[in-house]
């Protein structure tokens, strides 16, 4: 199911119940990183905002590959790391 005004699934969307810093670095902290980048909570917020059911992802790493923004840009990642240490404290995680 598609929505003709973008924004309308998001008001009766899953919202997080709680959220807290990461502390350390993890592959799950790594694509948290890259979909808070790209201006999305998680993978659940981005998948209803882009109405999409997969998100690309690198076969070698599981570390996402690219995401498409809000405003339809586009970000590429690499398939190493690109969370470093000193950002680690910034990542989000929420539960649901």
């Amino acid at each position: 199911k598609k929505t003709e005004v973008p924004g309308v699934m998001a008001k009766a969307d899953i919202k997080p119940k709680s959220m807290h810093r990461a502390k350390i670095w993890s592959d799950d902290v790594e694509n948290l990183y890259r979909f808070q980048q790209a201006g999305y909570r998680d993978e659940v917020e981005y998948k209803q905002v882009k109405q999409v059911d997969v998100v690309e992802c690198w076969p070698e790493t599981g570390f996402i590959k690219k995401l498409q923004r809000k405003d339809n840009t586009f970000y590429y990642y690499n398939k190493q790391r690109e969370c470093e240490d000193k950002d680690v404290h910034k990542v989000k995680i929420y539960v649901y």
